[in-house]
């Protein structure tokens, strides 16, 4: 059996790149050992999931408006929302490297929002991305703008 992996080499690429798209096995628990290792490197994570975002640029850097659930008793109000990757920027303890944005089920994304994400980190160095892709026998990762150009 393999020694528990120490995570440098996911930090080392993810740092160089930017953006990772990464391949898991569908059992779990690899994910929250990297995320716990970039934790334990300096880095503060938020975890979203893909599905439902709608446009990726307003839901992470733009006011955007939600409306709840309508069960016919009330008027259909929208309610607006502060930018998440904002909000969360400006709350960076003065120590952390930056931000990770580890977004689950990324397999529903298109090629245009995979490159809006790749663009993410060139607009501000701070956040770094990574995007679940799908299953794997073992965790491995990729550069996320190999799989947005194909």
């Amino acid at each position: 059996m393999p020694l528990i992996t120490t995570g440098k080499p996911f930090i080392r690429d993810l740092e160089q790149a930017g953006a990772l798209g990464v391949y898991a096995p569908l059992e779990g628990g690899y994910e929250g050992r990297y995320q716990r290792r970039l934790r334990a490197t300096g880095y503060e994570s938020m975890n979203l999931s893909a599905r439902g975002m709608g446009d990726l640029s307003t839901y992470l850097t733009g006011v955007h408006g939600v409306r709840p659930a309508h069960v016919g008793k009330k008027e259909i109000r929208t309610y607006y929302i502060p930018p998440m990757l904002d909000t969360y920027l400006a709350h960076l303890l003065p120590t952390s490297k930056g931000l990770v944005l580890w977004l689950g089920d990324g397999q529903v994304l298109s090629n245009q929002e995979l490159a809006y994400l790749v663009e993410l980190p060139t607009i501000d160095p701070r956040v770094k991305v990574v995007v679940e892709l799908g299953g794997d026998r073992q965790f491995r990762w990729v550069k996320l703008s190999d799989i947005a150009n194909s």
